[in-house]
């Protein structure tokens, strides 16, 4: 028909493109978050410091956004989330841009913890609108992607602040404040999603032009803690962080095991850096966890919660001979960064060892890459639209705190283990103990796929009454 204007507002394109900017905003969350560790030693310079306090810098700034973002979330289930993502975003880069201009400790820790304020905004709001966006049938697929996302924030802010930041510790910040702006006017163009729009139990009330218009109030706080399946998906991520925060070990116990064949410490630290980075690539099999997990939760309501359970328990015997196995380091002691990095890279190929030793770690973080896309999904599911939010970054929290835990006490344990047993074995044993904890983690899964068929069916049913009622 000549003449009709055609508009994109609301269509496939336009929602694929809302999708993609909440996925990449989660991603810079990140980036910020992964800003500050690699420049420790030249910031610490400029401010006149030592290293210790900006450690702390970063630890109060994770306590900071995790607090806020259940203080973002309330309030998100209560009102329009859109203009909260935007100021959310327009605070994180006003703290970031303060950090770069800071010319002493107190302003760099202010503008910091201001960022970490506006970062709270981003994962649990987001959240909440990207699960509006998504039917249920594909949640476990673009929750993969928006936990990938985050993986690869952390990763681009580490090479962002090194590489950006190595002769002036102030440019990365400037970047990423750009960013930040660019990313808020990137909002005014994405879809107004409608709360609970991709709940199929809603479409016949949409299509009559009814609202979802129940909101989030004190009252249902006991009624959220109250679903079984809820617990079962807060309570673990204590134990679940405080083995995924012992890894950032890893980088430690394959440098360790370079200095004991006898290469230098700076050579070591490049070695087990790249070691490191390159177990970390099981990571991206999370899209196959999503995608089982779709697939089993159309046969069964316990699908996504046991395909969390079965992926984190058979990852522990894969962690324990990624610590164990004997691995040949062969590479240029004393060469530079470049030489050291194609070595191990050609190592890979090359000595049988090493490749055993990416095999059994790409193997180990694939089959625990299942939890993150089925807790997010699960959430969704077993929660009506107006808690997601508030759940999620209440679970949210109790992951900060279990992260928090596993990466302080790791360094305690591996300290007390020296006396029986000398680096780098001391590494490889206290590592070891702390993937045990991945056992009670994958025990708390089986219990949420025994109660989340129940769950997911009140949900429906309450969802049923609400279309009804709007009619």
């Amino acid at each position: 028909m000549s003449g009709t204007k055609v508009s994109w507002r609301g269509n496939a394109a336009h929602r694929f493109y809302s999708v993609v900017v909440f996925v990449v905003l989660a991603s810079l969350d990140n980036v910020a978050i992964g800003l500050v560790p690699p420049l420790y030693g030249p910031i610490s310079g400029a401010l006149d410091v030592p290293q210790r306090l900006l450690g702390l810098v970063t630890a109060v700034s994770f306590l900071v956004s995790a607090v806020a973002a259940v203080a973002w979330a309330y309030v998100g289930d209560r009102t329009n989330r859109k203009p909260l993502l935007m100021v959310g975003t327009l605070i994180w880069a006003a703290g970031t841009g303060g950090s770069a201009l800071a010319q002493h400790y107190p302003t760099f820790l202010v503008a910091q913890l201001v960022a970490a304020v506006g970062l709270g905004a981003v994962g649990s709001v987001g959240f909440s609108v990207v699960t509006d966006l998504i039917s249920p049938r594909r949640r476990g697929l673009v929750m993969s992607f928006w936990g990938l996302s985050q993986g690869v924030g952390t990763l681009a802010g580490t090479l962002t602040g090194g590489i950006l930041g190595a002769i002036d510790w102030r440019r990365p910040f400037l970047v990423l404040t750009v960013v930040g702006l660019v990313a808020t006017v990137a909002y005014l163009f994405t879809y107004d999603i409608r709360r609970g729009q991709s709940e199929p139990e809603l479409a016949a009330a949409f299509d009559t032009g009814a609202e979802y218009d129940y909101r989030i109030s004190r009252t249902d706080l006991p009624r959220i803690l109250g679903r079984r399946t809820n617990r079962w998906l807060i309570l673990q991520g204590l134990t679940a962080q405080a083995a995924f925060g012992s890894l950032v070990w890893l980088p430690v116990l394959f440098a360790q095991r370079a200095e004991a064949q006898g290469y230098s410490p700076a050579t070591a630290v490049v070695v087990g850096s790249v070691f490191a980075t390159l177990f970390q690539l099981g990571g991206v099999f999370s899209i196959l966890g999503g995608l089982a997990g779709d697939a089993l939760q159309r046969r069964t309501p316990s699908g996504r919660a046991l395909v969390a359970a079965v992926g984190i328990l058979a990852a522990v015997p894969f962690y324990l001979v990624l610590f164990f196995v004997p691995i040949r380091i062969d590479v240029p002691n004393g060469g530079s960064s470049g030489a050291v990095i194609s070595a191990v890279l050609a190592s890979v190929v090359t000595e049988p060892t090493v490749g055993l030793s990416l095999l059994t770690a790409v193997l180990a973080l694939a089959l625990t890459s299942a939890n993150s896309p089925n807790w997010f999904a699960l959430i969704a599911d077993v929660n009506p639209p107006e808690h997601r939010g508030t759940v999620y970054s209440l679970g949210n929290l109790v992951n900060g705190v279990g992260r928090a835990a596993g990466n302080g006490l790791v360094g305690v344990v591996f300290h007390g283990l020296r006396a029986a047993f000398p680096p780098p074995l001391n590494y490889a044993v206290g590592l070891a103990a702390f993937q045990l904890f991945f056992i009670p983690t994958g025990l708390m899964y089986w219990r949420a796929a025994r109660t989340s068929p129940r769950d997911i069916a009140q949900v429906h049913d309450l969802l049923h009454a609400r279309a009804a009622d709007r009619r």
